[in-house]
């Protein structure tokens, strides 16, 4: 791949330019909190670090195109700030996109989702293996496995991995495995201490919510359209269950109503009174409602 020039600080060209002359190519969405803890510090003590644009088309469509600091840019608009420093490159449009990616994942928390989408979009775009291993401190074949989860759709396998719920060669024997090897493949790393007793209720309720939800994050395995006969399906089961429930309610109900008469004729029992004497028992528990026998 093209590797993006490094520039001295004496050939970087700082300019400040109109904040209606620059094309937010990429646009992001932001964090409202951190927006406006951006106005207010750009308000309060200025711009500590310039945007960065590029000018590649500058000539031809009279507008500079924003590489990064959105939120620095959409900041000044509020102040109602009609200039704003930038750093000005001269690139193609493959690396400007290439460094928009960069600044990206720099803001983006290595232990998210996010991340790992953000290095799958850095390798469409063509970065190499060697460059997001420096980015991230892995080794390339870490790295390699860990964007094949990715392209998998295998996102929570790699929620798994990120939240230290197990390993990532473990993930990626999970992704490799039907439905039906899962299991022994659990108990197999059971056996050789990759799952244990602490980790064990978290690496099931992952698979079980891949098998059962879909592997994406959010995601369900069926995307049928609920019709009505679902819907009267559905209806009959939660009605069972809650018949089900009132009857156990019930039994139990009953159960406890016997248990109780039982013990108001043992209280008459002049033995069994000594007895719960002798225990320091003999004074019953005052019960209330409907049970104040």
């Amino acid at each position: 791949m093209d590797h993006i020039e490094i520039r001295s600080m004496a050939e970087r060209q700082y300019r400040m330019i109109p904040v209606n002359q620059i094309n937010v190519v990429n646009s992001r969405g932001r964090e409202k909190k951190q927006f406006q803890e951006n106005v207010r510090s750009i308000s309060e003590v200025g711009l500590y670090k310039p945007i960065l644009v590029n000018r590649r088309n500058l000539d031809a469509t009279g507008q500079y195109d924003l590489i990064c600091g959105e939120g620095r840019l959409l900041a000044h608009i509020e102040l109602g700030k009609t200039h704003i420093a930038a750093d000005v490159w001269d690139i193609d449009e493959r690396q400007a996109h290439l460094m928009t990616l960069g600044e990206n994942i720099a803001r983006t928390p290595p232990q998210t989702i996010e991340f790992a989408r953000a290095l799958k979009e850095m390798r469409d775009y063509g970065m190499g293996w060697k460059e997001l291993s420096a980015i991230t401190g892995k080794t390339e074949e870490y790295i390699r496995n860990y964007v094949r989860l990715i392209e998998q759709g295998e996102e929570r396998l790699v929620k798994g991995v990120e939240d230290g719920v197990f390993s990532l060669n473990f993930a990626m024997n999970v992704a490799q495995s039907n439905d039906r090897s899962i299991q022994h493949l659990l108990m197999d790393a059971f056996d050789s201490g990759i799952v244990n007793s602490n980790n064990l209720p978290r690496v099931r309720k992952i698979i079980e919510d891949r098998l059962e939800k879909g592997k994406t994050l959010g995601s369900r395995r069926s995307n049928t359209t609920y019709t009505v006969d679902k819907l009267k399906r559905d209806i009959r089961k939660i009605t069972r269950e809650k018949e089900a429930f009132v009857y156990e309610a019930g039994q139990r109900e009953n159960r406890l109503m016997r248990i109780l008469v039982a013990l108001q004729r043992l209280r008459k029992d002049g033995s069994f009174l000594a007895m719960l004497k002798t225990a320091g028992l003999a004074e019953p528990p005052q019960l209330k409602g409907q049970y104040a026998v």
